[in-house]
């Protein structure tokens, strides 16, 4: 009988440090479960960021970056007032999600500050959004036929269904001569231009999407239009 209870003994003591074992695991799973949510909220849902950079804030900063002078030439596209005395020059991937969020806010800017904001766009397709670089192509071939805001628009309305032959489609659909917008689309005719302007927006510090200059101070993130609107009433007074 001594020898049978030495022998349950052990086995407990083993069933017992394998119940430890498996409590450990289960526990290291869950932490590295919770860290990984943590780091995701971190970004605030407000911008989208290539994982190869370090990730820009999503709100404006306690204390404003230095001011870049952004060179604005014939090429870009300009929406308002050439004389306006506040320029927001935006660097945008017409698939990113918080792109989408952030393009009814600058809408709403132009629409209660007319006179007193111009609107630059400027492509900076992030690698990871496949049809982020076809978009921008196409809405470079829509501004060649003097349709560039309102085939942005579009984009960004169908931002879950962009594909080559939609965006064909929408051409047509704004009334632009669809032989020459093929044309243009299909031999990447402003790539150069989309690669040009994706290389200045990294020199003037951009790390996601979206990326506003205002003035020359850089706003990161999909903020509210309340932050905007904030920061221009204090560059007009």
């Amino acid at each position: 009988m001594e020898v049978k209870f030495n022998l349950n003994r052990q086995t407990i003591m083993e069933v017992l440090v394998i119940l430890q074992l498996i409590l450990l695991v289960v526990f290291g799973i869950k932490l590295w479960g919770l860290s990984s949510k943590l780091e995701d909220a971190s970004i605030g849902g407000k911008v989208a960021v290539n994982k190869n950079v370090p990730t820009p804030a999503g709100d404006l900063p306690n204390t404003p970056p230095a001011k870049v002078d952004i060179k604005i030439d014939d090429e870009d596209y300009v929406l308002g007032d050439p004389n306006a005395p506040v320029t927001l020059v935006e660097f945008s991937d017409v698939e990113c999600p918080f792109c989408g969020r952030h393009h009814p806010t600058m809408k709403q800017i132009m629409e209660n500050y007319p006179g007193k904001v111009k609107w630059v766009y400027k492509h900076y397709p992030l690698p990871f959004h496949p049809m982020a670089e076809p978009g921008a192509l196409a809405v470079e071939c829509a501004g060649e036929q003097g349709k560039f805001f309102e085939y942005l628009d579009i984009l960004f309305t169908n931002q879950t269904t962009l594909s080559a032959d939609n965006m064909k489609k929408w051409a047509k659909d704004l009334k632009l001569n669809t032989t020459k917008f093929n044309s243009c689309f299909d031999s990447k005719k402003y790539l150069s231009k989309v690669q040009k302007d994706t290389q200045e927006g990294a020199q003037y510090g951009v790390e996601g999407t979206p990326a506003t200059f205002v003035n020359g101070q850089l706003v990161s993130g999909a903020v509210p239009y309340s932050q905007f609107s904030a920061l221009i009433e204090g560059l007009i007074k």
